[in-house]
């Protein structure tokens, strides 16, 4: 099956659930930036949760489908809608009929959605994933951000989804998008928040700082910058100071790290963060929290709420719970049960 894009968007890459075990020879995780919309997309159209799908950054692209697809929209509240104007509703599986030009407008809330299709897109592996790094043009199509012309291919679906893709078709003679009737309900999603209060952790160097700093950090509010990617945010708010002067080596830093560079104003790792930095860490973001941080768009402002590592913990064992209950109950729905 082919997938011809039309116009890329603004930032569309392949992403899936990121390159591991490489980090020791300096090559980044990268994946998609809201892990789990990227797992309940893959999902809902019975792939692997970490297969690779398309991940489009504010406004998403233009898709012409050659043949039938199962396909689901999750992450932003994403314009989608077929040349003809019916919507294509997110957080659910959706077949598009081959011949469709699927237009994915402007995000109205949210930074990023995923949008998978049954089979994952089969671009080749490399290091063992199909993530694109822009920066070291690797990975996803040619290492880079997708362009007008290209033609993305796509695996082969799975039975389950195939037979899904059969029963909409059935349901809906002669439409170019069929819903499903059913979708992941808001209460199971992630807490996407234009301005929202986001846990951390106390950072290695935390205490390096100067009092007032580190109250400042967790009690006053940061905006997210323009100058913000997937390599990382960079917010502005109030300077964080250190006590005195401090001369470190590079130390290991992952997605969530929230460096502090000599102009005190804070940077958090994303994706794309590189494997170690010569900042001192105020703080490491909660695993729980990264898909919210995901969906912030520049201007949006946030706040920190520090929380001990038993409570991060915790809290990423019950979110991993809750998906593995999401998986089994969207496997029965799929199954026409």
């Amino acid at each position: 099956m082919t997938i011809e894009v039309i116009k890329p968007g603004l930032f569309t890459t392949v992403q899936d659930g990121g390159r591991f075990g490489y980090r020791g020879i300096g090559v980044v995780t990268s994946g998609a930036m809201d892990r789990f919309a990227l797992q309940a997309a893959n999902l809902l159209v019975g792939n692997e949760p970490g297969a690779a799908v398309l991940e489009m950054t504010l406004t998403g692209a233009s898709l012409e489908f050659h043949d039938d697809a199962l396909v689901s929209l999750c992450g932003a509240d994403m314009d989608a809608r077929d040349e003809e104007g019916p919507l294509l509703p997110g957080w659910r599986p959706v077949l598009v009929r081959g011949g469709t030009a699927l237009r994915l407008g402007h995000t109205r809330r949210g930074a990023r959605a995923c949008l998978a299709v049954a089979g994952g897109i089969a671009v080749p592996a490399v290091l063992a994933s199909r993530s694109t790094h822009v920066r070291s043009r690797l990975g996803g199509l040619a290492g880079r951000a997708l362009q007008p012309g290209d033609r993305l291919q796509v695996g082969p679906p799975a039975a389950a989804a195939a037979a899904l893709a059969a029963r909409l078709a059935a349901a809906a003679p002669g439409a170019q998008i069929a819903p499903a009737a059913w979708a992941i309900t808001p209460k199971a999603r992630p807490p996407y928040a234009e301005h929202p209060v986001v846990r951390v952790t106390r950072g290695r160097e935390a205490e390096s700082f100067a009092g007032g700093s580190l109250q400042s950090f967790l009690s006053t509010p940061y905006r997210v910058t323009p100058q913000s990617d997937r390599m990382g945010y960079r917010l502005n708010g109030e300077r964080l100071l250190l006590s005195e002067p401090l001369e470190m080596i590079s130390e290991s830093v992952t997605m969530g790290t929230v460096q502090v560079p000599p102009d005190g104003q804070p940077i958090i790792l994303m994706a794309d963060a590189q494997t170690t930095g010569g900042y001192p860490r105020m703080a490491q973001v909660a695993a729980v929290d990264l898909p919210v941080l995901a969906q912030m768009r520049p201007g949006s402002m946030l706040r920190f709420r520090e929380i001990s590592l038993a409570a991060a913990q915790a809290l990423y064992i019950q979110q991993q719970l809750e998906l593995r209950e999401l998986a089994a109950a969207i496997s029965l729905k799929i199954a026409g049960s």
